[in-house]
């Protein structure tokens, strides 16, 4: 009856958003944009609901990258969220970044963001070669091809990282909808940027009214 340690759970991990801003988006092509920001929408709204330990950083932000998207301000202002702003391309290597990921004492960290290739490769293989367990939510990344999102994905891999979706980071958080204190908060996300299975929620729960 004991779950596996490699589940996560909102106690046991730190969620790293990294530069999710316009310029990386621009010339994204792996995933549709508006598919990304749905899925950016879920693993940031999963994070709040749960409070999951979140850092969001950002590269460049005044100088070229931009603002961060939407998505991820209608859960974390920038008033109230410190984002870190960076001028290396891997966090790992920011020192206020990597302090701050430090800080969090958590061993295992869950990583999205823009480009895969890039800003996602390297705190995943950094954080893998210090100790840490490292998940990559694959939907809610982005790079400029399909070929250089899928290679970064099998790099990580090859060192063991281990890939999971949006969807799947929020139900494995949820776990048990006999966890009644945040059972409506998900399934609105869900009603909200869940796509067929979010229709699929909001039809049972209409269903059941009559």
């Amino acid at each position: 009856m004991k779950p596996s340690s490699n589940l996560l759970s909102p106690n046991n991990h730190a969620l790293v958003l990294i530069d999710f801003e316009g310029q990386m988006a621009f010339a994204t092509s792996n995933i549709p944009l508006s598919e990304l920001r749905t899925n950016v929408a879920i693993v940031a709204g999963a994070s709040k609901i749960f409070n999951v330990d979140t850092i969001v950083t950002t590269v460049a932000e005044e100088s070229f990258a931009g603002p961060v998207f939407p998505e991820i301000e209608e859960y974390y202002p920038i008033a109230t969220s410190g984002y870190i702003d960076r001028t290396s391309m891997n966090t790992w290597e920011d020192e206020n970044a990597y302090k701050a990921i430090v800080a969090k004492n958590k061993k295992k960290l869950v990583l999205a963001g823009l480009w895969t290739g890039v800003c996602i490769v390297g705190p995943a293989l950094s954080a893998i070669e210090e100790g840490y367990e490292v998940y990559v939510i694959t939907d809610a990344c982005g790079d400029v091809s399909a070929e250089a999102h899928e290679r970064a994905v099998q790099r990580m891999i090859q060192v063991g990282a281990q890939p999971i979706t949006s969807i799947q980071y929020l139900l494995e958080l949820q776990r048990d909808w006999a966890r009644e204190e945040t059972y409506v908060p998900v399934t609105n996300l869900m009603k909200k940027h869940g796509g067929s299975y979010g229709l699929g929620i909001h039809y049972a729960h209409n269903m059941l009214k009559h």
